[in-house]
C-alpha cells in the first residue's frame, strides 16, 4: 500500500515557541507547561514507595516492654524494610542504633524526587519551585549511596538548567544499578536531548522517560542495547523512526512499549520476539505495521489516529497492518473509515470477503470507536468484524461528529446478516455513550437479533440522559422489545457514564496489565 508522506507536525515545543515569540509573559506560557506536564503525569506509573505515612520514633510495645524487636531481625530483612521506605525516612533510619546505621547505605534504596520538593520549598502544584534545591539532594543521595537503586523517580527538575547533574546522575545510575527509572524533564524545553549515555543502564527493567528528544540511535555504537529492559513508556518524547526500530531491535526481552503524546508522528514497526503489549495513546499515528510479534496480545490505540482535516483538505487515514501475530488477544479502539486496516496484504475494504487471508483468528476482545452519524465509516463497521471471527466481547464506543455526513437504516444492518463473529462467538457486548439516536438503536437491534451466543449486553448512557427525567432506560427497552432475539439466555444491563461526554478514564497502567482480562472495560 503506498502512503504519502505526513504533512509537517506543529510540536507542542513549537507551540510554546511560538507563544513566547508572540510576547506572551510566564502567566500564560506557565499554565501552558503545567497543562502539559498534568497530563504527562497520567502516564506515569506510582513510585513504589509513599511520603504520606510518618516514620514513628516510638519503640514501645503493646501490653509494656520497650525491648528493640526489630533490630533483632537479620541484616536482609532490615534492608528490605529499608527498601521500602521514602528516601528522607531510609536515611533517617541510621539514627535509630548503631545496629541500622550502615543499612541504609546498602538497602535497594527507593528514590523519588517528588518527596523532596516540599523540604525544598516547593509543591505538587508548583513544579518550577526549588528546582535547584531537589538537585542538589537528588545528587547528594546518589552519591552518598552505595547502590543499588531499587528504584529512581526523578520528575521535579528542569534538566536545561542543570546538565552537569544530568551527566552525573546517569553515571552514577550506570555505576550503581537501578531497576526503575522514571526520567522527566521539566519544565521546559520539552525536546531538551536525552544522553546516550541513558544506554548504559545495563541494569534498568522499568524505564519511563518524558519530555526529551531521543538520542540520535544511527550514531550509537553498534553493542548499545537495553539487555534486560522489560517496560518502556516513552512521552512527549521527539523520536524518529529509526529510534523505534533500534528500541525494539535492542531490547531482547522487551514485553511491554506505551508510546503517550509523541511529539513526530508515529511510524512503528514491530519485531519482536517477546513484546507483549503495545499501547499508542493521544498521539498522530501514521502507520502500525506488526510484521512479527510471536507474543504480542495486545494492541491498544487511545485516540491515535492522523488529525481531523482542515476543510476542504483530504483526510489522511492511520494505516493499521496485521502480519504474524497468533497469540494477539485484545485490539482496539480502531475507527472505522479513519484507520485503514491491512490484514497480510490485503486492504480491508467495504465490499472484502472473509478469508484466511483476510482474518485474525486468535483474537477475543474487539474495541471499535464508531461516528454512527457518518455513513462512510459506520458502513466499515462489517467489514472489520468479519477480521475477527472469534471476538467474544465487543466494545463500540459511538463518538460524537460534529459534521454528520450520512446515516445507516435498519436495511443496511439486515443485509449485514452472516457476520461469524456475531452469529456464533460474541457472549458480551459493551455500548459505550449510547444517546439514543436511531442509527445507534438500529446497531443494537442488529446485534440482539443476529447473536446467538450472547449472554451480556452493556449499554452506557451519556452522562445525564439517566438523570434527566426523560424516561431513556424505559423508552430504550421498549424499542428492543420489539425485536426477534437470536438468544434465548441474555440480559441487558443499562448504565450512566461516570464522565463527561469526550473525557476519559483511560489508566495506561491498568491497560497493561496483563492480569486484568478486558482493558477497555476497565480503562474506560
Amino acid at each position: 500500500m503506498e502512503r504519502k508522506p505526513p504533512p509537517p507536525l506543529i510540536t507542542m515545543e513549537a507551540m510554546l515557541n511560538q507563544m513566547v515569540s508572540l510576547g506572551m509573559g510566564a502567566e500564560m506560557v506557565n499554565p501552558a507547561i503545567d497543562l502539559i506536564y498534568d497530563l504527562l503525569r497520567t502516564f506515569l506509573p506510582r513510585p513504589p514507595v509513599s511520603a504520606a505515612a510518618s516514620l514513628s520514633a516510638d519503640s514501645s510495645f503493646p501490653g509494656g516492654g520497650s525491648g528493640d524487636r526489630l533490630s533483632a531481625l537479620p541484616d536482609a530483612i532490615l534492608r528490605n524494610i529499608v527498601s521500602r521506605l521514602p528516601v528522607k525516612d531510609a536515611a533517617r533510619t541510621a539514627v535509630l542504633s548503631s545496629r541500622w546505621r550502615p543499612l541504609w547505605r546498602s538497602a535497594p534504596l527507593a528514590l523519588v524526587d517528588a518527596h523532596l520538593v516540599q523540604s525544598a520549598g516547593g509543591g505538587d502544584s508548583a513544579p518550577r519551585a526549588g528546582s535547584g534545591s531537589v538537585a542538589a539532594a537528588v545528587s547528594r543521595v546518589l552519591e552518598a549511596h552505595r547502590g543499588p537503586f531499587r528504584c529512581v523517580h526523578l520528575t521535579r527538575t528542569s534538566m536545561g538548567a542543570h546538565r552537569a547533574e544530568l551527566a552525573l546522575w546517569l553515571d552514577l545510575l550506570a555505576a550503581k544499578g537501578v531497576e526503575e527509572f522514571v526520567f522527566v524533564n521539566r519544565p521546559w524545553p520539552l525536546d531538551f536531548p536525552l544522553p546516550a549515555t541513558i544506554f548504559s543502564l545495563a541494569t534498568v527493567k522499568r524505564l519511563y522517560l518524558g519530555a526529551w528528544r531521543f538520542p540520535n540511535t544511527s550514531a550509537l555504537p553498534r553493542g548499545t542495547a537495553f539487555p534486560h529492559l522489560l517496560e518502556l513508556g516513552l512521552s512527549c518524547v521527539a523520536m524518529e523512526d529509526r529510534d523505534y526500530d533500534f528500541i525494539l531491535a535492542r531490547s531482547p526481552v522487551l514485553e511491554t512499549l506505551l508510546i503517550y503524546t509523541s511529539q513526530r508522528h508515529v511510524n512503528l514497526r514491530i519485531i519482536s520476539c517477546r513484546l507483549r503489549c503495545v499501547q499508542l495513546c493521544m498521539s498522530i499515528v501514521h502507520d502500525v505495521s506488526v510484521v512479527d510479534g510471536p507474543c504480542l496480545q495486545r494492541l491498544l490505540l487511545w485516540e491515535a489516529s492522523e488529525p481531523s482535516p482542515r476543510a476542504g483538505s483530504k483526510k489522511i487515514c492511520t494505516r493499521i497492518k496485521f502480519g504474524h501475530a497468533p497469540k494477539l488477544r485484545s485490539v482496539g479502539y480502531l475507527v472505522p473509515g479513519v484507520h485503514v486496516l491491512e490484514v497480510g496484504n490485503t486492504i480491508i475494504k467495504v465490499d472484502t470477503k472473509a478469508s484466511p487471508r483476510t482474518i485474525l483468528p486468535s483474537v477475543r476482545i474487539l474495541a471499535l470507536k464508531v461516528h454512527f452519524e457518518v455513513r462512510t465509516e459506520a458502513k466499515m463497521i462489517p467489514s472489520f468484524l468479519k477480521c475477527f471471527p472469534n471476538i467474544e466481547t465487543l466494545h463500540i464506543k459511538s463518538e460524537k461528529s460534529y459534521e454528520p455526513a450520512g446515516k445507516l437504516n435498519q436495511k443496511f444492518w439486515q443485509e449485514a446478516s452472516g457476520i461469524e463473529c456475531v452469529q456464533s462467538h460474541i457472549r458480551d457486548m459493551v455500548f459505550h455513550e449510547y444517546s439514543g439516536k436511531h442509527n445507534q438503536l438500529a446497531f443494537l437491534k442488529f446485534i440482539l437479533e443476529n447473536a446467538q451466543m450472547l449472554r451480556e449486553m452493556v449499554i452506557v448512557f451519556v452522562q445525564g440522559i439517566l438523570s434527566s427525567g426523560d424516561n431513556a432506560a424505559a423508552k430504550l427497552m421498549k424499542d428492543l422489545s420489539s425485536v426477534k432475539e437470536a438468544s434465548e439466555n441474555y440480559r441487558v444491563v443499562i448504565s450512566e457514564s461516570s464522565i463527561s461526554r469526550g473525557g476519559t478514564s483511560w489508566n495506561c497502567q491498568v491497560a497493561s496489565n496483563l492480569d486484568v482480562a478486558d482493558p477497555f472495560y476497565y480503562c474506560y
